[in-house]
């Protein structure tokens, strides 16, 4: 009776495990249909060949669990899978000598952010997430990276990305996943953030005629022409052709038609460099 168990135990896992092995066949077939079709990619390239690997790791499986074959035909099983798995590993490595992927999830996991680099020319590539694990070249970094990408997200939905350029200027992406108050409509960042804002050893004021940012008793200016706005949730203020400050709104933030400010809203103050720091958090003090 336990024996008769035991082997109908084996063989409900190794349908599972087959049919978990179909499925992800299935998957790769529709990945190589929408890549020279739509144009699309998987979010992380190294996905492609870890779904190889589970692929066949899931066959071997379930020719070992479903069918009874000799100890001979096991170890030539193995020993197939095992070369197949190095293959694959050995095609990963050589990849990567030509892409880097930098795939992170935001603090909620609701949201991707992904970039892929190639490493010959240097470009910078942001990717909009589509049908989770796939996605779509979206936007080119506009200046080639000298070395690592530095990541921060600055709220559920907004992702920093802070890099240096080949001639050592500081540069920063923003990618944004959503907007505030529900609006459909696109609109300024700046004008919504008109008034004063106070933090830590910070103070920002937004008016006619620029942004003024107080840190430790120094004071910077920069004109609306210095600023730079990416969707309907960051801008990031330029000073001398480099990234100086990025301003984002925070997830209280609230975007109404009749510009309404509230004084529980608050915004993020984040400064453009590699070396490590803190986003800062600002409360409007008044309009």
């Amino acid at each position: 009776m336990k024996q008769n168990n035991k082997k109908g135990w084996q063989k409900v896992v190794g349908i599972i495990v087959l049919l978990i092995g179909a499925g992800l066949f299935c998957l790769q077939l529709g990945y190589l249909y929408v890549q020279s079709n739509y144009q699309m990619a998987y979010i992380d390239h190294r996905l492609f060949y870890f779904i190889n690997i589970a692929c066949m790791i899931c066959l071997l499986l379930a020719i070992l669990l479903l069918l009874s074959t000799t100890k001979k035909f096991n170890l030539i099983s193995t020993g197939i899978t095992v070369l197949f798995i190095a293959a694959q590993l050995i095609m990963l490595s050589g990849s990567n000598q030509l892409v880097k992927s930098v795939t992170m999830l935001s603090p909620d996991k609701k949201h991707v952010l992904a970039i892929k680099e190639d490493l010959q020319t240097n470009e910078v590539v942001y990717y909009r997430p589509y049908f989770g694990i796939f996605a779509r070249a979206q936007e080119r970094l506009p200046a080639s990276v000298a070395g690592e990408l530095k990541v921060e997200w600055l709220a559920n939905d907004i992702a920093a990305v802070t890099y240096q350029t080949i001639g050592k200027s500081n540069r920063q992406f923003i990618a944004t996943y959503g907007d505030r108050g529900g609006r459909t409509s696109y609109y300024q960042v700046g004008a919504q953030i008109h008034g004063t804002w106070q933090g830590e050893n910070v103070e920002l004021i937004s008016d006619p005629e620029g942004i003024t940012i107080t840190t430790d008793g120094e004071t910077e200016h920069f004109n609306w022409e210095n600023t730079q706005q990416f969707g309907t949730l960051a801008i990031i203020l330029e000073k001398d052709n480099e990234a100086a400050w990025t301003i984002s709104l925070d997830e209280n933030f609230e975007v109404t038609s009749d510009m309404t400010q509230y004084t529980d809203e608050n915004i993020t103050l984040y400064r453009a460099t590699m070396d490590d720091n803190e986003p800062v958090k600002l409360q409007r003090q008044s309009e």
